[in-house]
């Protein structure tokens, strides 16, 4: 499921009907505002929200600039583009480190927002771009199996979980577990905080005499995006009663309305700094508005496609891969290994979503599962080959191609496919190195086999 999935198309119908206009006039401002009025509360925007957003991009589309310029369209996109990084918060906003370590990041939220989990996340990738020595806290002596849950996540990401067996007070399990960091030279504390299915005075109490006794450097609230204005609503309390540094929004791969991003930071004033894209230890990211903003308008998120990349792909083996690129050495082994880098950067369509043009109608007709399913039998095709077939397709006959189906569970029709497919993508790469050399060339209806 794409980010924004509903919001989104309807808000690339509504500027794709400006882009390339050569005059455009009031009255197709004012349609436009309707559009994105009506698009905006039909994803749980806030009204308010929503009444300043409009105000505020009617009144610069209306500007002279914009509709004596050569290409209004393009203007007034631009201008919908930057006021909605303006709503999603402007610029990053990053944790805050203590000189004098540890750092104390308390997370806080109601029961089912996905806290014990992104506590986990958190200190993963604090270690990861921060080089931090995480330290996690189980203060969730409520829930039934809390403790163990967060262990288990613990045990995962080979990071130790402080807790103290058969205690029922939060706050002296968090106390103690900042003397056990000191001691034990552990320069990050995440706490993980019992959460209540609703705000109440002894989830608020609690919750500030843990922040009494450690001083947490980062309050963050961790809320489910899939609730839309509940979640704004949540935040909002939170920060009066608790007084929080940043939001955590999870669920937000499955979020298509997109509502408690677009209204959480003007509501609450505080920024929205990590966003859960996905269920895997590693799907947790900084939230850049600039980037979210390009994502919902469809303009794609090459920093976060480039990030995503260096992280999965093996730098000396992706020099090695433009070699044999170049001089057309490219072999099916080479395949198998980059479909299973590009498996690791996530799901299928949450990185064709940060490719340019890659919008969600463009993206129509692809299916997340169907597409998954196709790499798993190419890839176990792939593995049913010998040595020679691979380095040397050439050579695969009717009476291999036999034999790569019966091996990988798959017909003669699907062998025949990849083979094809495979000769395309080299194609496709001879071109590419040839057009480099003529100076570039664009190219059309290239398809990808999965």
């Amino acid at each position: 499921m794409a980010l924004f999935e509903g919001l989104s198309d309807k808000l690339q119908q509504t500027v794709n009907r400006l882009r390339g206009k050569g005059r455009i006039t009031e009255k197709d401002i004012k349609d436009m505002m309707r559009e994105i009025r009506l698009a905006l509360l039909e994803a749980d925007v806030n009204f308010k929200v929503v009444k300043d957003f409009i105000k505020t991009v009617s009144e610069r589309a209306m500007g002279q600039d914009v509709l004596d310029s050569l290409t209004p369209g393009q203007q007034v996109i631009k201008v919908v583009h930057e006021e909605l990084i303006a709503l999603l918060g402007g610029t990053s906003s990053k944790i805050s480190f203590s000189s004098k370590p540890p750092t104390v990041i308390m997370l806080a939220g109601l029961q089912g927002s996905g806290k014990t989990t992104t506590a986990g996340k958190l200190a993963n990738l604090l270690r990861k771009q921060n080089g931090k020595k995480p330290l996690l806290v189980a203060c969730d002596v409520y829930r039934p199996a809390a403790i163990k849950q967060l262990q288990v996540v613990g045990s995962q990401l080979n990071i130790p979980v402080f807790s103290i067996e058969g205690s029922k007070d939060p706050v002296r399990i968090a106390e103690s577990a900042i003397k056990h960091a000191i001691s034990q030279q552990f320069d990050l504390v995440v706490i993980d905080t019992a959460g209540r299915l609703h705000i109440n005075e002894e989830l608020m109490d609690e919750l500030s005499n843990i922040k009494g006794k450690t001083s947490p450097h980062e309050i963050l609230l961790v809320v489910d995006a899939m609730t839309g204005q509940d979640a704004v609503n949540v935040a909002e309390s939170f920060n009066q009663k608790l007084g929080i540094d940043g939001i955590i929004l999870t669920k937000l791969d499955g979020d298509t309305r997109g509502g408690a991003a677009l209204s959480v930071r003007t509501v609450t004033g505080k920024p929205v700094k990590m966003a859960g894209v996905g269920e895997k230890l590693s799907d947790l990211e900084p939230f850049y508005p600039d980037r979210m903003a390009s994502r919902i308008l469809g303009m794609g998120d090459v920093l976060s496609l480039i990030e995503k990349a260096q992280e999965s792909f093996d730098e000396k083996k992706a020099m090695e891969l433009e070699r044999k690129m170049r001089s057309q050495q490219f072999t099916f082994q080479d395949y198998l290994e980059q479909m299973q880098q590009v498996r690791n950067m996530g799901p299928l369509s949450q990185v064709l979503g940060m490719i340019p043009g890659m919008n969600n109608k463009a993206m129509q007709g692809f299916d997340e599962v169907e597409g998954e399913k196709k790499m798993v039998k190419m890839e176990a095709m792939i593995n049913s080959m010998t040595t020679k077939e691979r380095n040397d397709p050439s050579v695969i006959n009717g009476s291999r191609r036999k034999r790569i189906a019966a091996g990988s569970g798959t017909t003669v029709q699907d062998v025949n496919r990849l083979l094809k497919d495979f000769e395309g993508i080299k194609k496709m790469f001879k071109m590419m190195t040839d057009s480099g050399k003529r100076g570039g060339k664009k190219f059309k209806n290239l398809k990808m086999p999965f």
